[in-house]
């Protein structure tokens, strides 16, 4: 790095030690001398300092980043140029990047052991890193070297990603994998385009992103090979593995989202950042997603073997993270080309002849073959062959088994997986496990033969029927014979007969599939008259006697204790069986006796 004579840049940024070092740059810990916080300042290395392409490629960082402001990237605050003096002394205009400077550890870090994350930790990492990319492709620019020692975790488990080293305008013609931009991180997480040099876009995050994903579930890249040339003619035109073949507790709602992204096409991926973050969380919540089709994971093109074995030069060495406090990461790009995996038009066309050559070739033999054959059998139709012992095999019965255990069943067999699109209803078969195979079971086939599994989306669900006023009997065994769970409740009902249904719980008509409970409520044939009434008015407990469904009596006492028409007791008490006789005593006032005449009176004379 430059040995500066100057500890400020711009008069502002004091510089102290070295965090990070990378092919391209190098970053250092800064003191923002004027707003008094910590920094990161990223600063283009001295000897690419007066490379013309180089210093647009880092400027073309600062502008990309610069541009960004959200709480999953790491912001950047200040750009600039500063001349400085190189070790041979000569004065050179050095760019920089003022950063924002986060502790913490890059998930690159995360995966040394080799060993996966829990899947929460997983999918809460990509949901942050999906949150970034939806935003930054909301602004146009599509990151194209998302890899583990891009994506910081902070201290406080927050997400962020970084180094837009490489970013591109969606809308620009010229966004491909470029011979300078070649070296992008490392192979295992190029999309199919990237490593072909075709135009690159969002949906080229979103694959980087789920081979991120993949590791993170599985502790290894979706592909591995000697070289990166290897590596990217697997991400061309091998399918990838489902997670759940490597770590078996992966859901299949998690496999499908991995697969999904991992598409060849990018018309079969997802078509944004939101939509891949909403099946994940979806995936990882226990919902549904959509399957991906095997057709996803076609070869978008088939690389010329004399492409596959191309040299090339080592890629850049690890590094440490430009922000996270002296710790390892990968940090900017080597100037080494990658290889692309196309050649040129000419050596792709004259390839492309050679292959028509032979296929026209091998038509011919083969025709004057089945000529041969024809003539010598007197030119009737071939009988169909049947594949003898030797050369065939039987299809494993693998109904009610998962599609884990169904693959690993199957390809002992030496047969091929393939599952089909549409899953099927069945109360018989759980959900996610294999309900029929094409060909059947049994069935003799040829090795490496490909065997279609249909899954089972367990037992269709369907309205439950209205029961209310059912005799208990009959509605058990109509619930029992739906497949249903049946509970009981006895509760107490003054409008329905004893042991006759009162309400199911679900209600009528919600959807349930078979296996399901149904709590029945029955009618105990009782009511309870509360202890609470006396003292009330006459009329109040007649009407809450009547509600219960009770005949009511009632008794007039005369009293002077109680106001008239105050209940004075009600009889019995307690439950009682419905339509029971209670009696209600009230209280009246006593008939008023005639006041007798006074002592010493007399009658008025006439």
């Amino acid at each position: 790095m430059v040995e500066s004579r100057a500890q400020r840049l711009a008069g502002r940024y004091e510089l102290r030690g070295l965090i990070g070092r990378g092919g391209m740059a190098e970053v250092r810990l800064g003191y923002d001398t004027r707003l008094s916080r910590i920094v990161a300042v990223k600063m283009l290395r001295t000897d690419l300092a007066r490379d013309s392409v180089f210093q647009e490629r880092f400027r073309r960082e600062a502008h990309a980043a610069a541009s960004l402001n959200h709480p999953a990237i790491v912001a950047v605050y200040d750009t600039g140029e500063e001349l400085l003096v190189a070790p041979d002394g000569s004065k050179v205009n050095v760019p920089y990047i003022v950063m924002e400077y986060v502790e913490g550890h890059t998930v690159r870090d995360l995966l040394q052991e080799g060993t996966p994350l829990p899947i929460d930790e997983a999918v809460e990492i990509v949901a942050g890193v999906l949150s970034a990319l939806e935003y930054s492709h909301h602004e146009g620019l599509v990151h194209r070297d998302i890899k583990p020692g891009n994506i910081m975790v902070t201290k406080t488990n927050k997400i962020k990603v970084m180094d837009f080293g490489i970013a591109r305008v969606l809308e620009d013609s010229q966004a491909t994998m470029t011979q300078t931009d070649a070296v992008v991180g490392t192979a295992q997480y190029l999309s199919p385009e990237q490593a072909q040099g075709e135009l690159v876009d969002a949906r080229s995050d979103l694959y980087s992103t789920g081979c991120v994903l993949f590791e993170l579930l599985t502790g290894q890249p979706p592909f591995k090979g000697d070289s990166a040339v290897a590596v990217a003619y697997q991400h061309v035109s091998e399918p990838p593995r489902r997670p759940s073949a490597v770590t078996p507790d992966v859901p299949y709602a998690l496999d499908q989202v991995v697969l999904r992204a991992l598409a060849k096409r990018k018309e079969d991926r997802y078509a944004s950042a939101s939509d891949m973050r909403a099946d994940l969380m979806r995936a990882a919540a226990g919902g549904e997603v959509a399957t991906v089709p095997d057709s996803a994971f076609l070869s978008t093109r088939r690389i010329d073997p004399i492409q596959q074995t191309t040299s090339m030069p080592p890629l850049p060495p690890q590094a440490t993270s430009p922000i996270t406090g002296g710790v390892p990461a990968q940090l900017g790009h080597s100037t080494g080309a990658l290889p692309m995996v196309n050649e040129s038009e000419k050596q792709k066309s004259g390839n492309r002849w050679a292959w028509i050559i032979a296929i026209i070739v091998a038509v011919i033999v083969l025709g004057s073959a089945a000529l041969l054959w024809w003539s010598q059998s007197g030119g009737s139709a071939p009988a169909t062959v049947e594949p003898t012992a030797e050369q065939s095999t039987t299809v494993p019965d693998v109904t009610n088994m998962t599609q884990n255990q169904a693959r690993e069943a199957l390809e002992k067999a030496g047969l091929v997986m393939r599952l089909q699109d549409e899953r099927v209803f069945s109360d018989d078969v759980p959900a996610d496990s294999v309900v029929s195979t094409d060909p059947a079971a049994g069935t003799p086939v040829s090795p490496d033969a490909t065997v279609y599994v249909t899954l089972s989306k367990g037992p269709e669900a369907k309205p439950l029927p209205e029961l209310a006023g059912q005799n208990l009997d009959q509605a058990q065994q109509q619930l029992k014979d739906a497949g249903y769970i049946v509970t009981l409740e006895t509760m107490d009902d003054p409008n329905m007969e004893k042991g006759h249904v009162i309400s199911t719980e679900p209600a009528a008509g919600s959807e349930l599939a078979a296996g399901g409970t149904v709590k029945l409520k029955v009618a105990s044939g009782y009511v309870k008259i509360p202890s609470n009434l006396a003292g009330k008015s006459v009329t109040e407990v007649t009407q809450v006697l009547e509600g219960l469904g009770l005949s009511v009596s009632t008794t007039a006492m005369e009293t002077n204790s109680k106001a008239p028409d105050t209940v004075l007791t009600v009889s019995p008490i307690g439950s009682v069986e419905i339509h029971s006789a209670v009696n209600v005593k009230y209280a009246v006032a006593p008939p008023v006796a005639p006041k007798p005449p006074s002592e010493g009176s007399s009658s008025p004379e006439n």
